[in-house]
C-alpha cells in the first residue's frame, strides 16, 4: 500500500473519527489482561479484514482476544502499540519501515525484512511476513500485454510512445517516472496525472485505451474484475509491502507466533483481491464473515 494511501488517513486519526468507529480511543485506559491479545487495525476495510483473520485464528486456538478496530493511521496506533494499549496489528512492511526510517533504501522483501529488525522500537517486533502485498503496481489490459509481449515493467522499454496514468506524485517519486528511467531505461513517458488513487477514472483511461499502463494498488478489486495484467517488477523498483504482523513483545508468546505465522504462510495477494472484492462488491460482505470463511477455506480453524 502506498504512503499516500496510509498517510491520507492521518487526518482521520487526528480528528478522532477512526477512533470513534472502534468505540473509543485505544490510547486511553488500562492495558488488557496479560492473557488477552488486543487486536487493532488501521481505518480501512482491507486492514480490518486481516485483523479479523488474526483475531479469529487466535481465538480458535484458545487465546483470549479483544478487538479495537478501525483505529486510524500509524500516528494513532503505533504509540498505542508501544504503550501496550493494543498488542497486535496487520501492517505493510515497506511503509512500516519508512515510518521508522525515512532514509531507507530497502526495496526487496528480504531487504525490508532485514531493515525492519533494526528500525523497530525495542518494545515491538514483527513476525513472519505473508506473500500478500498491497502496494503500487503497474497494470495493462490483457490485449495490450498479448499484442506487445509485455508481462513485466522491463518489457515496457520496447513500447514506443508509452502512455501512463497515475496519481500526480508518480511523476516525481523515486518509484515513478524517475525510477522507470533509472532502473528500467524507460524514457519519454507520456504521463497523465489522475488524482483518484488508481480508482475509476484511472481504470477508465486504461480500458478506453487513452493510456497503455495504469498505476493501481495491487489488491484493488478492479484488477481481477477487468482481467488486468499486473506487471512483474524484477528489479524491485516499487518497495515490498508484504502484510506483516507487528506485535508488542510482551504478548509475542510462542503460541501466538505459531498461530500468526500459519496465517501469514497462506495469505496471498490473490486472497486480498478476492476478500476486497466481496467486501466492496454488491453483497458488501462484512470483514468478520470474510475472515471466518477464509480461515475455514485454508484449514486454519
Amino acid at each position: 500500500m502506498s504512503l499516500k494511501k496510509i498517510g491520507a488517513l492521518a487526518a482521520v486519526a487526528t480528528l478522532g473519527l477512526g477512533l470513534a468507529a472502534c468505540g473509543g480511543d485505544p490510547t486511553e485506559g488500562d492495558a488488557a489482561a496479560s492473557d488477552t491479545i488486543v487486536v487493532g487495525s488501521a481505518d480501512f476495510p482491507e486492514n480490518e479484514i486481516i485483523a479479523e483473520i488474526y483475531a479469529q485464528a487466535l481465538e480458535a486456538k484458545g487465546i483470549k482476544v479483544e478487538k479495537k478496530l478501525r483505529i486510524g493511521a500509524r500516528e494513532a496506533y503505533i504509540p498505542a502499540l508501544e504503550k501496550g494499549e493494543i498488542d497486535l496489528l496487520p501492517e505493510y512492511s515497506g511503509n512500516l519501515l519508512a515510518y521508522f526510517d525515512k532514509d531507507t533504501t530497502a526495496t526487496s522483501t528480504e531487504q525490508v525484512d532485514d531493515a525492519l529488525d533494526d528500525a523497530l522500537p525495542s518494545k515491538l517486533e514483527v513476525l513472519d511476513a505473508a506473500p500478500a502485498e498491497d502496494k503500487d503496481s503497474l497494470n495493462v489490459t490483457k490485449k495490450f500485454s498479448t499484442d506487445n509481449g509485455v508481462t513485466s515493467i522491463a518489457d515496457l522499454s520496447k513500447v514506443k510512445d508509452l502512455k501512463l496514468a497515475a496519481n500526480p506524485e508518480f511523476k516525481t517519486r523515486n518509484y515513478g517516472i524517475p525510477g522507470l528511467e533509472k532502473v528500467y531505461g524507460i524514457k519519454d513517458v507520456d504521463f497523465t496525472a489522475i488524482s483518484d488513487g488508481g480508482g475509476p477514472n484511472t481504470l477508465k483511461a486504461l480500458l478506453e485505451g487513452k493510456v497503455d499502463v495504469a498505476n493501481i494498488y495491487s489488491t484493488t478489486p478492479s484488477i481481477k474484475a477487468n482481467d488486468l495484467v499486473t506487471l512483474e517488477d524484477p528489479e524491485n523498483l516499487i518497495a515490498a509491502q508484504n502484510v506483516i504482523p507487528v506485535i508488542n513483545k510482551k504478548k509475542a508468546s510462542d503460541k501466538v507466533e505459531d498461530v500468526l505465522d500459519a496465517v501469514s504462510e497462506k495469505l496471498t495477494t490473490e486472497d486480498l483481491l478476492d476478500l476486497n472484492g466481496q467486501n466492496q462488491g454488491d453483497d458488501k460482505v462484512a470483514p468478520a464473515t470474510l475472515a471466518k470463511q477464509w480461515l475455514e477455506d485454508k484449514g486454519l480453524v
